[in-house]
């Protein structure tokens, strides 16, 4: 899998993209990430990719040549089976976007900007629009760094046990069971017998019962 991800401030997240899970994901040749710098794409000679909107509205916005010039330096390559946009106001990213995304073989993310991109970039190039939550971040960085690591880490192979990425909250639409590691009495506080017991059979039914119950408590609305 390839992952492009298109930023005016690269050194936000490559970092991230390099170490840990990712960073050995990328070792492994399970996933290539490129960043791209939207400034080496710029048409002014300042570098700068943004303007006033028009109507006189506040804020800056990036304009469309240098998000076009890039998306079509990428695509003239290789096929993209999504070109996201990340937005406050896109489709709300969960597990199971994760899932789908994680079965792509080339996805491009534009980070947002300043008060958003021209909308015609919207119209005619993006495939997908997605936010992280409803809030407004300075910038798209975090949120593709969001994405990039939900999706990668259920990629085969990323993890070593990938049972336990199928087991995470959201797989299956209920939050994980709580989960233990010894050792088993600590200051008295106990860990489930149930759970020491060697039987599978009924540690998977207690662990789904905890699921069922947590998700009732917590998160109802996953079980509407």
């Amino acid at each position: 899998m390839r992952i492009d991800i298109i930023t005016v401030v690269p050194q936000l997240i490559q970092g991230f993209l390099e170490e840990s899970i990712l960073g050995r994901a990328q070792k492994k040749g399970l996933v290539d990430i490129h960043l791209h710098n939207l400034r080496d794409y710029a048409v002014r000679k300042d570098r700068r990719v943004d303007d006033y909107p028009f109507g006189g509205f506040a804020g800056m916005v990036m304009q469309c040549e240098p998000i076009d010039r890039c998306i079509s330096a990428l695509t003239a390559q290789r096929h993209y089976d999504q070109i996201i946009f990340t937005t406050p106001d896109g489709e709300q990213f969960d597990q199971p976007m994760a899932n789908e995304l994680s079965l792509c073989e080339n996805i491009i993310i534009l980070c947002g900007h300043y008060k958003g991109i021209d909308y015609r970039i919207r119209e005619h190039l993006i495939t997908k629009e997605v936010s992280i939550g409803d809030y407004v971040l300075t910038g798209g960085e975090l949120a593709a760094a969001v994405m990039t690591d939900a999706i990668v880490r259920i990629i085969p192979g990323v993890i070593g046990d990938e049972q336990s990425a199928l087991s995470d909250s959201f797989q299956d639409n209920l939050l994980a069971a709580p989960v233990y590691t010894r050792p088993a009495d600590y200051k008295g506080w106990k860990v489930p017998e149930i759970l020491l017991s060697g039987h599978q059979a009924k540690i998977k039914e207690w662990e789904l019962q905890q699921s069922l119950q947590r998700t009732k408590t917590l998160r109802p609305d996953l079980l509407e």
